[in-house]
C-alpha cells in the first residue's frame, strides 16, 4: 500500500526520490571518473576506445525499446529498485572486465539499466510533483548533478590512492544498494491519468500527442549543448583558448557547478514565471554563452561563458520532462520514453557533429553551430501550446 502523501510523508517521499536520483548519478559518475584507468589497464588506443564508448548508447537504445511499455504495465515503483540494482551489478562487471569484449558487454548492460533508471525515476518524480502545488522536478535533477560532482571527486581520490576500479565500484555499489533498500518503501504508484471521453480513442491506441515530439526536440537542443560541454569543453580551452592541459578541467567544473546550482532555483523560477519563460531564458543563455566563447576566446571570458551555458542547460530537460509527464494523456512512462529518446539523440549526435565540423574548420565554428540550437529552443518554446498554458 502506498504511503499517504500528507505534508510530512510527502517530504519523506521527496527525499527518497532525491536519494535515488543521487544514486543513479553516482553510478554513472563513478564509471566516468575511472575511464583513464580502465582504458590504460586494457591497453586500448584512442580509436578503439571511441568504439568502446559507443556501447553505453547502444545499451540505452536497447532499453528505450521496451522501458516505457514495461514500466507503464509493471509500475516504476517496482522497476526502479530492480533497475538500480542492475546498474550496480553492471558497474561491478565493468570493474571486473579483463578484456575488451567483457567491457563491451558490461557497458551495453550498463546503458540498458541506465535507461530504465532514467525513465522510472523520472516517472516517480512526475507522480510526486502532481501532489504539490509547485514545480519540484528540477531539484531532483539537481541531485543527479550533485552526484556527478561527488562521483568525480571520489573517483579522483580513489585514483590518487591507487585503488583499483573494482574496489572503488564495490564501495559505491554497496552504498547505493543500502540507499535503495532504505528508500524503496517510499516509492509511489504511478500517476493515473484523468479519464476524458474525448480522448478515449487516442488512449486505446496509446497514441502520443504531437507536443511530445516538439518537447523532445527542445530537449534534443539542450542535450546537444550538454554533450558539447561534457566532451569538448576541455579541448576547446586547449585548442582554441590556448589553456595549459592541466587547467583544462576547470572549464567543465565551472559548467557543472552552475548547472547543478541552477537546478535548485529553477523550480522557483518556474513557479514565478511559468515553464515557457524558463525554457526561453534557458535557450537564450545557452546561445549567449556559446557565442561569447566563440567571440572572446580568452581564458576568463570563456570560463564565464561556460558558466552561463551551465545556467542555461539547468532547466531545459527537467522542465520538459515535467510538462511531458503531466500534460500527456498516455502513460507517463511512455511519454517520458518518447521525449527522452528524441532528446538523447542530441547528446549522442552533438559531440560527433562538433568533431566533424572541427576537423573541417575548427572548434569555434562547431560551438557557434551549437549556439544556434539555443535560438531553436527559444523559437520552439514560443509555439508549443502546452508550454504557453503552463502558468504557475
Amino acid at each position: 500500500m502506498d504511503i499517504t502523501t500528507n505534508t510530512i510523508s510527502k517530504e519523506r517521499i521527496r527525499l527518497a526520490i532525491f536519494c535515488l536520483y543521487f544514486c543513479s548519478g553516482m553510478c554513472f559518475s563513478s564509471w566516468a571518473s575511472r575511464i583513464p584507468d580502465i582504458k590504460n589497464s586494457l591497453g586500448l588506443g584512442d580509436a578503439a576506445w571511441g568504439t568502446i564508448l559507443l556501447m553505453i548508447p547502444i545499451g540505452q537504445i536497447c532499453g528505450m525499446t521496451i522501458s516505457g511499455l514495461l514500466i507503464s504495465r509493471v509500475g516504476s515503483k517496482r522497476i526502479l529498485p530492480l533497475a538500480l540494482t542492475g546498474y550496480v551489478l553492471a558497474l561491478l562487471l565493468i570493474g571486473l572486465s579483463g578484456s575488451e569484449y567483457a567491457l563491451i558487454m558490461s557497458l551495453i548492460f550498463f546503458g540498458f539499466c541506465g535507461n530504465f533508471c532514467n525513465i522510472s525515476v523520472n516517472t516517480q518524480a512526475v507522480t510526486l510533483e502532481a501532489t504539490y502545488n509547485k514545480p519540484i522536478m528540477a531539484s531532483f535533477h539537481g541531485g543527479w548533478s550533485l552526484a556527478g560532482l561527488a562521483g568525480a571527486s571520489v573517483g579522483l581520490l580513489m585514483a590518487s590512492l591507487k585503488f583499483k576500479p573494482i574496489y572503488h565500484f564495490c564501495i559505491i555499489g554497496t552504498l547505493v544498494l543500502i540507499a535503495v533498500y532504505l528508500n524503496m518503501r517510499y516509492l509511489q504508484a504511478d500517476l493515473k491519468k484523468q479519464k476524458d471521453p474525448s480522448d478515449v480513442a487516442a488512449r486505446k491506441k496509446n497514441k502520443p500527442e504531437k507536443f511530445l515530439f516538439l518537447l523532445g526536440i527542445v530537449a534534443f537542443c539542450g542535450m546537444a549543448a550538454e554533450g558539447a560541454m561534457a566532451d569538448w569543453s576541455g579541448l576547446y580551452l586547449i585548442d582554441v583558448v590556448g589553456t595549459p592541459v592541466h587547467m583544462a578541467p576547470i572549464g567543465l567544473a565551472a559548467y557543472m557547478i552552475t548547472m547543478a546550482s541552477g537546478r535548485f532555483v529553477i523550480d522557483k523560477a518556474t513557479q514565478k514565471w511559468g515553464s515557457q519563460r524558463v525554457v526561453q531564458v534557458g535557450g537564450i543563455l545557452i546561445a549567449t554563452g556559446l557565442f561569447a566563447a566563440v567571440a572572446f576566446p580568452h581564458f576568463i571570458t570563456t570560463i564565464i561563458a561556460f558558466m552561463i551555458i551551465g545556467l542555461g542547460t539547468a532547466g531545459i530537460v527537467p522542465t520538459v520532462y515535467s510538462i511531458a509527464g503531466q500534460k500527456t494523456k498516455i502513460s507517463t512512462s511512455i511519454a517520458l520514453t518518447l521525449v527522452s529518446s528524441v532528446s538523447f539523440l542530441g547528446f549522442l549526435m552533438g559531440p560527433p557533429l562538433i568533431g566533424y565540423i572541427a576537423s573541417a574548420t575548427n572548434l569555434r565554428y562547431s560551438y557557434a553551430l551549437i549556439g544556434m540550437f539555443g535560438i531553436c529552443i527559444v523559437a520552439l518554446a514560443s509555439v508549443i501550446n502546452v508550454l504557453k498554458k503552463e502558468k504557475q
